[in-house]
């Protein structure tokens, strides 16, 4: 299993996470699309902060269950965890992990808009 680097611009925002990036999914709705997200979901216990939790802001919309954490200083979203199917999981934006060429990556196009 790869052991995967990511964070934000600054670095106040550092993690590891674990896991293959098989394909990324590209969000059409209102937070993602203008973001530019191409996001890589992963059990929750995958995703280690090496930096404090206390560095993150997070912002909360719709139906407030997804906790998308930025930073304050540079403003780059790394990643967003809620719960799927009852399971904690983490929405790893796949554009802020070191070595990861957005190219390469399987994008699966999602209609989060109509949701």
């Amino acid at each position: 299993m790869t052991t995967w680097r990511g964070g934000c611009h600054c670095g106040r925002i550092a993690f590891e996470v674990d896991g293959e990036i098989e394909t990324v999914v590209e969000c059409n709705c209102s937070h993602c699309r203008p973001k530019g997200y191409l996001l890589w979901f992963v059990p929750r216990e995958q995703l280690r902060l090496s930096t404090p939790e206390a560095d993150m802001s997070t912002y909360r919309f719709n139906k407030h269950k997804i906790a998308h954490h930025f930073c304050s200083v540079c403003g780059v979203a790394p990643f967003a965890d809620g719960e799927q199917a009852g399971h904690p999981m983490a929405a790893v934006n796949a554009r802020c992990l070191q070595g990861v060429e957005p190219a390469d990556l399987d994008i699966q196009q999602v209609d989060g808009r109509s949701f």
